[in-house]
């Protein structure tokens, strides 16, 4: 059955189906909807907003309903406007309570009749299944308020820019709204009203503060190096791979790290350079293997069309991207039911915010964000302030 959340918080229960509005003694045959809710636990749900690759439902409508639907979509937006006038905070209210319930009958239905026009019209992608797990911890995430605190951070404040930029996240910005479909790759961005994590000024990091004891950092030693090497077969390093590349692919021990770093993405990405001529780096065997008329295809199931000359940046940037995801998923089912949960990603890396009450998880959760990599750990008081944690 075709089924519509009335809200997506998950102490707000409520559904509209089979034409009528429920609120508790939910029939047991749910089984698709449009988006997402906390609310609905069934992992059997599926959901057209995925199959439709992120597309909004107003560019899923059939032209038969384009003019009922703009009509209830100005209806809702009236509402919408009217509460943020009355300043009303919609983070604090089930919508339900809100909107009169003969409306939410009329959306809901219009909603319903575009939802099953995509489960006819799309087919379901073939990594569904990853793509519905990454959903639904960034659905968790974005309703995650952040601990902001500026308390111990006054020389920020000396800049005029930064004192701007720091009350403006403090007053506006306390939540991170990812958008999982904002990049061919797969790669995170967030939306225009999302707290900026993955373009803050490292210094302003400071601000972030954990609700527990530390913020935990988990992210890799070379992520898309050791990306390539995985899409190589070959084994990977058990410690710095840009020091490994030095000795074993450079052959240059005269080079400092980072010269050694600049050296090898400067031939990685330029598919006209000979500089490195190694059985460890194959980069025509890769592309063989993943690249095929016009599309790569990845170990993750996506097929993204790209030109050959950028076609190994966007297979090994999207397979980095996905594996971290991937293991983030893992990790959050790690720590249900603990104090420990994961705060925000940024490209490789993971944060949790940890708790000293799951001591015994951290070797595990490194366990298994490693997976045959190798990962850097830190923990600090603040996400500006990581030292690094060997254990």
């Amino acid at each position: 059955m075709i089924f519509q959340s009335l809200d997506d918080k998950s102490e707000c229960i409520g559904i509209y189906a089979d034409g009528k509005l429920s609120f508790e003694d939910f029939p047991d045959n749910l089984t698709k909807t449009w988006r997402y809710s906390a609310s609905i636990t069934d992992p059997a749900v599926e959901y057209a907003w995925i199959r439709a690759g992120g597309r909004n439902i107003t560019d899923c409508c059939p032209e038969d309903l384009c003019n009922e639907l703009q009509s209830t979509i100005r209806k809702m937006k009236a509402y919408l406007k009217s509460f943020k006038i009355a300043k009303v905070n919609m983070a604090d209210h089930c919508v339900f309570d809100l909107i009169p319930h003969d409306f939410l009958v009329q959306f809901c239905e219009i909603k319903n009749k575009i939802t099953e026009h995509v489960f006819e019209t799309y087919d379901k992608p073939d990594n569904y299944e990853h793509l519905d797990g990454v959903y639904k911890l960034l659905h968790k995430i974005r309703y995650q308020k952040l601990n902001l605190n500026s308390d111990d951070c006054k020389h920020l404040f000396y800049s005029s820019m930064n004192r701007q930029k720091i009350q403006e996240l403090m007053k506006n910005f306390r939540r991170i709204d990812y958008n999982m479909f904002g990049t061919i790759t797969g790669r995170l961005t967030t939306h225009p009203e999302s707290f900026p994590i993955l373009t803050l000024k490292k210094d302003l990091r400071r601000i972030i503060k954990p609700h527990n004891d530390l913020m935990m950092s988990f992210d890799y030693n070379g992520a898309e190096i050791r990306t390539l090497l995985d899409l190589c077969g070959q084994q990977q390093p058990d410690h710095d791979i840009h020091e490994w590349n030095i000795q074993n692919v450079i052959n240059d021990l005269t080079m400092t790290r980072e010269e050694g770093k600049l050296y090898f993405f400067a031939w990685l990405y330029n598919p006209e350079s000979n500089d490195i001529d190694s059985d460890y780096y194959d980069r025509e065997k890769v592309l063989d293997k993943h690249y095929k008329d016009g599309y790569i295809h990845t170990p993750y199931g996506r097929k993204i069309k790209v030109e050959q000359r950028k076609a190994l940046n966007y297979l090994i940037q999207s397979t980095t991207a996905d594996r971290v995801l991937e293991k983030a998923v893992l990790i959050d089912k790690m720590l249900e039911g603990k104090k420990s949960f994961i705060s925000h990603i940024v490209h490789d890396e993971i944060v949790v915010d940890y708790s000293d009450e799951d001591r015994d998880m951290v070797i595990a959760m490194r366990d298994v964000f490693e997976d045959g990599y190798l990962a850097n750990m830190r923990a600090g008081k603040d996400y500006y302030n990581l030292n690094e944690l060997k254990l």
